[in-house]
């Protein structure tokens, strides 16, 4: 389950990359590359005081999961991805 403010950056049909709220119907962003989306998509979950952050691969399976401060972290000691 999802709250509003988590964020997925995932690739589109047209080879482009999409920063967009899971609630959202359209994309908050397109960008180049995974990284410009990635960094995009931090951003705005900082401003909007932290949450999820999900990037998915080209093969659209989930590659990372990341949580943004001041978002709540369940297991803190277990995330030494980032």
């Amino acid at each position: 389950m999802s709250k509003g403010r988590d964020r997925t950056v995932s690739r589109r049909p047209d080879g482009t990359w999409e920063n967009k709220r899971n609630d959202a119907g359209r994309a908050s962003s397109v960008h180049a590359t995974q990284a410009g989306a990635e960094q995009a998509a931090r951003e705005m979950l900082r401003n909007q005081g932290g949450g999820e952050l999900i990037t998915k691969g080209r093969d659209g399976k989930i590659r990372s999961k990341d949580t943004i401060p001041p978002g709540k972290d369940p297991l803190p000691p277990k995330d030494k991805e980032h």
